[in-house]
């Protein structure tokens, strides 16, 4: 089994990248390959609680972020220093984190097989 890291770093709504980016997380997950999400810069926004995309005309995420525990995705990080930077705490989140700081990412991500980014 191969472990894949999926860094998300843009924000939501900006287009279907993340929409496209969660279909491969999926994916991934559901060929039984271990699976874990990083969330930085923007990225954090994602998974922000209370988000109304309709004005957007986007697809609501947060569904599909409470469904990730369905495929065994249980592994969550966010970028300490990204949250800070845009008044985010853990409690402001859809999914619970684990916060690293920018200087412990390289070791979290050396522990991948596979780093995939946005």
């Amino acid at each position: 089994m191969k472990r894949y890291l999926f860094v998300l770093r843009r924000p939501p709504y900006c287009g279907s990248r993340v929409q496209e980016m969660l279909d491969i997380v999926l994916t991934t997950a559901a060929f039984d390959q271990e699976v874990a999400l990083l969330f930085v810069d923007d990225g954090v926004f994602q998974i922000k609680k209370q988000q109304q995309p309709l004005p957007y005309g986007m697809k609501d995420t947060a569904a599909i972020f409470a469904a990730l525990a369905i495929y065994d995705i249980h592994h969550y990080y966010a970028e300490a220093e990204s949250l800070q930077e845009r008044g985010l705490k853990p409690g402001d989140l859809l999914l619970p984190v684990q916060e690293l700081y920018r200087k412990e990412i390289a070791a979290l991500q050396s522990g991948f097989d596979l780093v995939i980014g946005t």
